[in-house]
């Protein structure tokens, strides 16, 4: 008979100690320990032992990473290229974010290709996905929904079909008999994730997974959730505004620097083909403040626009907030213009936001926000054509950052005509696009005096 045994678990990294801790181990995590009844079969005393057998790397035969092209070309990007075949797809996002909305339009496209793809919905009803795709004006022919929460029950449902493309949404809501946890649970998701990828992986079929997020904006569940799948995306933006970030922070069979752009419209998501001209819509070319950056996600230069107030405190501490940036790089920036610059802001509240709700974490804006902020300060706008580029350091002195030149072509396409650089990054240039003109600046007080007019 199966023996039951209780044993507490991780929320966060799934560590499992046989009694309740109020810290985790193995995370430091507090009050994450979890409850979890599980039964474990005594093996006979006959059983065999499975043998597996070694095969040398070099006799492997292999002709390439056999790909499907999702119609959506910034999801493309995301992915690498296209789906790989038996891979796991964890897709995360807050709340009314756009993650089903997404893989519901995917999923109507790709089923246009020829074999059916199955779109399990553990949340609502056949007819809420129904009442959504006429919505999004998704094509239904070729897409099988399956409103079922067993996992067994839908694997069992999947056999004898060879789907183009499986999503399970969510799944912190499907769940196993096997297991007398709770749905959502941490020995429930785990095993969940598991029998999906022994599923998949022999079958070379596809699997989108959506999950949700904790408040922290991690995927809920243990952390070797994201472990056990081959992609994690994560779908980023403010509700209020109405473009989104996609975003791989895994993906083993691509890189994890590209990012897709999406505006939310009334029909679903739609691609961005060009984010600079996007985020430069509405700038105020005379307001003090307004700079434009140009920052690299992955290979795609994107311009944004960064603003910047400055205005006297009310409190005896001023504040320092930033929105769309590291709060911490804006303190160190306000630091140096203090002392390198000369600049008054120790009786000065400061603002930095990128617009858009775009994230930027790269230090290559870093000259660009303290521009902005010596512009708010001294009430003058910066430089109309032109496009601030550069990292600061604690010495106040300009260092040059990657791909500069991909960056400054991107500038003279939208039609900025001043790049104010770093003054070492001569030789990584190399040939100036026609009617562009380079300002080559050492010290953040020079390029402020040049960009301010």
């Amino acid at each position: 008979m199966p023996k039951a045994r209780t044993s507490w678990v991780c929320q966060q990294c799934g560590a499992v100690s046989p009694a309740y801790l109020g810290k985790c181990p193995s995370c430091g995590e507090w009050h994450s320990m979890v409850e979890t009844i599980e039964e474990r079969s005594t093996p006979s005393s006959g059983q065999t032992r499975h043998r597996a057998s070694l095969q040398p790397l070099a006799t492997i035969s292999f002709d390439g990473e056999e790909r499907i092209h999702v119609p959506i070309g910034e999801l493309n990007r995301v992915l690498g290229g296209g789906l790989v075949r038996g891979s796991l797809v964890l897709v995360g996002g807050d709340p009314g974010i756009g993650k089903s909305t997404l893989i519901l339009q995917a999923a109507g496209l790709l089923g246009r290709e020829g074999n059916p793809v199955v779109y399990v919905s553990a949340e609502e009803s056949a007819q809420q996905i129904k009442l959504r795709a006429d919505r999004l004006q998704v094509s239904p022919d070729h897409i099988l929904i399956l409103s079922e929460t067993n996992l067994d029950a839908i694997l069992t449902a999947l056999e004898g079909i060879s789907p183009a493309m499986v999503v399970i949404d969510s799944i912190q809501t499907v769940m196993l008999d096997d297991i007398t946890s709770a749905a959502g649970s941490v020995s429930q998701v785990r095993e969940c994730t598991s029998r999906l990828m022994q599923w998949a992986k022999p079958r070379n079929v596809p699997v989108f997974v959506i999950g949700h997020v904790t408040k922290e904006g991690t995927i809920a569940g243990p952390r070797v959730l994201e472990h056990m799948v081959d992609a994690v995306l994560y779908l980023e933006g403010e509700r209020f505004h109405q473009y989104r970030i996609l975003r791989a922070v895994k993906n083993r069979f691509g890189s994890t620097d590209e990012v897709g752009v999406f505006k939310m419209a009334d029909r679903g998501l739609r691609e961005v083909q060009n984010p600079s001209e996007v985020f430069l819509a509405e700038r105020s070319e005379i307001a003090p403040g307004s700079t434009v950056a140009v920052t690299m996600e992955g290979t795609r230069p994107i311009l944004v626009e960064v603003q910047a107030l400055a205005t006297p405190t009310s409190f005896g501490l001023p504040r320092r907030s930033a929105n769309g940036l590291d709060t911490s790089r804006l303190q160190l920036l306000v630091a140096v213009l203090q002392k390198r610059v000369g600049l008054s802001l120790g009786s000065q509240d400061v603002y930095a936001n990128v617009v858009g709700g775009l994230r930027v974490l790269e230090p290559a804006v870093d000259l660009a926000v303290a521009v902005g902020i010596a512009s708010s300060l001294r009430d003058r706008a910066v430089d109309r054509n032109a496009v601030v580029i550069g990292e600061v350091g604690l010495s106040g002195e300009l260092r040059s950052v990657n791909r500069l030149d991909r960056r400054i072509a991107e500038a003279a396409r939208m039609g900025f005509t001043r790049m104010i650089v770093p003054a070492g990054t001569r030789k990584s240039i190399g040939e100036t696009p026609n009617g562009v003109d380079l300002v080559r600046c050492r010290t953040a007080s020079e390029a402020i005096d040049a960009a301010i007019v």
